[in-house]
């Protein structure tokens, strides 16, 4: 069963007040730099090739190291892990900031610098997924991951405004210092400020060796039906949201315009879908059973792709764009609060591994499917055909009497 932790009221939440707004403090500066390199790349390159790159650098080290991060969230300290990933991206960053500084400002420089960032956010993602078991209360996780879900989409939703506003008053590698200054404030607030206790396997002496742990977690997945089938659903569904991910923009500047302004609102329309998903999920806390909210956001994300591949009018085109992000808390928060809940304390880390190589790989895989064909079929007809299956889809995780099993709520005794 999954670790069991004891909380005092008023102790856990100001514990988890304070972890979020460390990591909030974190997440924006990381983000809003993110946003900086990728528009800096675009603008001095113009280059599909080197935007190419730029998402490789940016994607496949989080791919690859995932599951060994998971290992290590189970093998270590995970406010530990939090700090050294935030520390190392920052690191990273003040060099870059340094030899713009200096003068070398080559775009191959950027290109190193996003793989490092990469790899301190697949050593970050198991761990805060992993360690919020032990701030929060089981009956709480729910509100909580929605309440973080929230804070991200707004991250989101500010983040690109403000960087592309600074990136056109401010040299980029002042830029490059408010990561600094951000994660060296969220540092300081988990040190001081935040007490975690090792879980149960960091506390023990390590006797097995990384291989070993990292087989066990494969193991256990293996022979756990219930996290077997809910990765299976989760992988094709992210396979199938790929175009209303990632081709959106293309069919945008296809069928509407190629105005920046056009652009910019459909990024702003998901990601306020997304600010307003996570306030109804905290404060409502979906369906008793978690699979029939996951359900009900497969069937809106469903009917919304459909109808982005319908609709002839652009304001009628983001209202759709904005209840697709309204979809995705939906789906995210359950999912990660059933892993949280099911899943036993020791290996939590290794699982939201596997979890995170799986979000981060599904969706860019299915653009290997759909980006050619993008060049030889509407893109209108992709969302329909993917819309329809994605709606199917909701009807099959209710088909299934282990994850309905698995979302039912604890009954709890007295």
């Amino acid at each position: 069963m999954p670790q069991t932790n004891t909380f005092s009221f008023e102790s856990w939440k100001r514990n988890i007040i304070l972890f979020l707004s460390s990591q909030t403090i974190s997440l924006f500066g990381s983000s809003l730099v993110q946003y900086a390199i990728t528009w800096y790349i675009t603008i001095h390159t113009q280059s599909g090739m080197m935007m190419t790159i730029s998402i490789l650098c940016g994607f496949v080290p989080t791919f690859i190291l995932s599951p060994i991060a998971g290992v290590w969230a189970d093998r270590y300290n995970r406010k530990f892990l939090i700090i050294l990933s935030d520390a190392s991206i920052a690191l990273s960053t003040l060099l870059l900031a340094i030899l713009f500084f200096m003068g070398y400002g080559e775009i191959w420089l950027l290109f190193v610098t996003s793989a490092i960032r990469a790899i301190g956010t697949g050593i970050q993602t198991p761990a805060v997924n992993a360690v919020l078991p032990q701030l929060v209360p089981e009956e709480n996780l729910t509100k909580i991951n929605g309440v973080n879900g929230s804070i991200q989409s707004l991250i989101m939703l500010i983040s690109p405004m403000i960087s592309g506003a600074l990136l056109a008053t401010t040299p980029i590698e002042y830029i490059f210092l408010i990561d600094v200054l951000t994660a060296a404030i969220g540092i300081l607030i988990l040190v001081i400020f935040v007490p975690i206790q090792s879980h149960t396997k960091a506390a023990q002496k390590q006797t097995t060796s990384y291989f070993l742990d990292l087989t066990e977690g494969f193991t256990y997945i293996k022979h756990h039906d219930f996290i077997k089938k809910f990765f299976t659903f989760c992988a094709i569904f992210m396979v199938l949201a790929a175009p209303v991910a990632f081709l959106t923009p293309l069919q945008v500047t296809r069928s509407f315009g190629n105005n920046v302004w056009r652009l910019t609102a459909i990024e702003v329309a998901f990601a306020l879908g997304m600010l307003i998903g996570g306030i109804i999920i905290a404060v409502w806390e979906g369906f008793k059973n978690k699979i029939h909210t996951m359900m009900l956001a497969s069937l809106l994300m469903g009917l919304c792709t459909f109808l982005l591949g319908v609709v002839p009018f652009f304001w009628i085109y983001l209202l759709f764009m904005g209840l697709c992000g309204i979809a995705m808390p939906f789906f995210n928060t359950p999912s990660i609060v059933l892993l949280q809940e099911k899943v036993e304390g020791d290996y939590l880390g290794r699982v939201f591994g596997v979890m995170s190589m799986i979000s981060t790989s599904m969706m860019p895989l299915g653009m290997l499917i759909f980006g050619p064909l993008a060049d030889y079929i509407k893109i209108e007809w992709m969302l329909i055909g993917t819309g329809i299956l994605i709606f199917i889809l909701g009807f099959f995780l209710v088909g299934s009497k282990v994850l309905m099993e698995a979302g039912k709520p604890k009954i709890t005794e007295g």
